[in-house]
């Protein structure tokens, strides 16, 4: 996968996204919740691996959410 650019405003509607998709309970979703919320470099960063780890198929998903 190319190089993902993911920031902070991004990453609070990705988790909207993985809320549907994943569940509001999935680490994933609440790492992006922290990262939108807090914007820790340090949760970031986390979040960024967390969400480029998912199945392709859920990171698509969520990625065309928020095309729409």
């Amino acid at each position: 996968m190319e190089k993902l650019i993911i920031d902070r405003k991004a990453m609070g509607r990705l988790a909207k996204a993985l809320t549907f998709i994943c569940g509001p309970d999935h680490p994933t979703t609440v790492a992006l919740k922290a990262a939108a919320e807090n914007g820790s470099e340090q949760e970031i960063t986390k979040a960024r691996k967390m969400f480029l780890a998912l199945k392709s198929g859920d990171r698509r998903a969520a990625l065309s959410m928020l095309a729409d």
